[in-house]
């Protein structure tokens, strides 16, 4: 990467001027192990590895991850897997986080709105929701500790059936 791109995209914590809630997002930076888990609609699940990297970014106003899946370390004979990206910043007009994952591998941009999730199953989560191709997606972070998260995605059609379409357990790398 071009070391002049890499010091302005990223930086070292949260911008001081940031409104609350500019945490929302602070616990998962840094490097995350992952054990993924993909289910299709007949019931079957494919499991694989990846990893998942969160930095502060934009001068401390935003977060910024990049997803790659299997992890680099788990690809055999040259397969490139795939790699996404997800760019993060409070909006206090909204009193929430917009969110864009961009997906190049399969040609997906989704813009989503984060809030922390008001689920009392779920203190400390993080909940994001929006649409792809009519389909309702909410993608959930929780139990979020220092060396661990749970995250699933949730897809629900026009036909009002929601089922998960996938999951990770992740694990904090040092």
């Amino acid at each position: 990467m071009d070391a002049a791109f890499a010091e302005v995209f990223g930086a070292d914590g949260p911008h001081p001027a940031l409104a609350e809630p500019s945490g929302l997002f602070a616990p998962l930076i840094g490097g995350w192990a992952l054990r993924v888990f993909d289910y299709e609609p007949d019931g079957t699940v494919a499991e694989s590895t990846a990893e998942w990297h969160f930095t502060w970014a934009l001068n401390g106003k935003a977060v910024a991850d990049v997803w790659i899946n299997p992890a680099r370390v788990d690809r055999t004979g040259g397969a490139d897997g795939e790699w996404g990206l997800s760019l993060r910043f409070y909006d206090p007009a909204l009193d929430a986080w917009r969110s864009t994952w961009h997906g190049p591998t399969k040609g997906w941009v989704i813009p989503f709105l984060a809030r922390p999730d008001t689920d009392a199953d779920n203190p400390g989560g993080i909940v994001l929701e929006g649409t792809r191709d009519g389909v309702t997606l909410r993608w959930t972070f929780s139990e979020i500790g220092p060396e661990s998260f749970r995250w699933r995605a949730e897809e629900t059609g026009p036909d009002r059936v929601a089922y998960v379409r996938q999951r990770f357990e992740a694990t904090r790398v040092r």
